[in-house]
């Protein structure tokens, strides 16, 4: 069957939507009740440096299985692979012994819409740094509570100062967020924003491909 040029562009349009970082698909999410995070725009910041804020309600839910619902008190951070010192970090240490750090960063998803959000987390890099990270290292991988997982070139990390953030617009992350973690990596593509971050693993193996990537994403999520 002959398909006509329209047809076509409508085809890549569809497989695009579908195969997307951002895709939403309802019947993999559970019901929802999204008054956890409606509830925080009383308090949320939506100025910053005289720049309009987007707001935490002004995300999309494109998660693999719904919102995780992670108990603070038994989550442990775990850093591992090529490294010295693995750890295990619980998630008052990460924090209250690391240095914060704050920065205002645009999330823009394949599906087009975008968000600007004031960011608060820990570097990347100090955890790795604690961890002593192997000279034979260049890539890092990070794994999430729902299966999902990406990985990322090491020196984009440290050189960019890439935050795993725990708060944004002056908010801990709310579940829906992401809590205890998620991962703001800056000119990226949102498939590489990961959520509910459970596992850093330190690699040598560039190959490695994540959920989105191992279906014909980019492996650097360069926009």
């Amino acid at each position: 069957m002959r398909m006509n040029p329209s047809g076509i562009i409508a085809l890549i349009l569809i497989l695009t939507t579908l195969l997307s970082g951002c895709v939403f698909n309802p019947e993999l999410l559970p019901e929802r009740d999204d008054a956890n995070v409606t509830a925080l725009t009383s308090v949320e910041i939506r100025e910053y440096q005289g720049e309009r804020l987007s707001s935490i309600t002004d995300f999309r839910e494109n998660s693999l299985e719904g919102p995780q619902y992670i108990n603070q008190s038994a989550y442990l951070l775990e850093i591992n692979g090529l490294v010295s010192h693995p750890l295990l970090l619980p998630y008052e240490k990460v924090i209250r012994e690391y240095p914060p750090f704050q920065k205002k960063v645009t999330l823009f998803c394949v599906e087009g819409w975008e968000v600007t959000i004031l960011w608060e987390g820990v570097r990347v890099k100090d955890l790795l740094n604690e961890a002593g990270v192997n000279p034979a290292a260049h890539t890092v991988i990070f794994y999430a509570a729902d299966g999902y997982s990406t990985s990322l070139p090491l020196d984009y990390i440290e050189d960019r100062d890439i935050l795993l953030a725990y708060s944004m617009n002056g908010v801990t992350l709310p579940a829906e967020r992401g809590f205890p973690f998620q991962l703001v990596a800056e000119d990226r593509w949102g498939y590489k924003w990961i959520k509910w971050v459970t596992r850093i693993e330190v690699s040598d193996d560039p190959s490695y491909r994540g959920y989105w990537e191992k279906r014909g994403f980019s492996q650097s999520g360069e926009r």
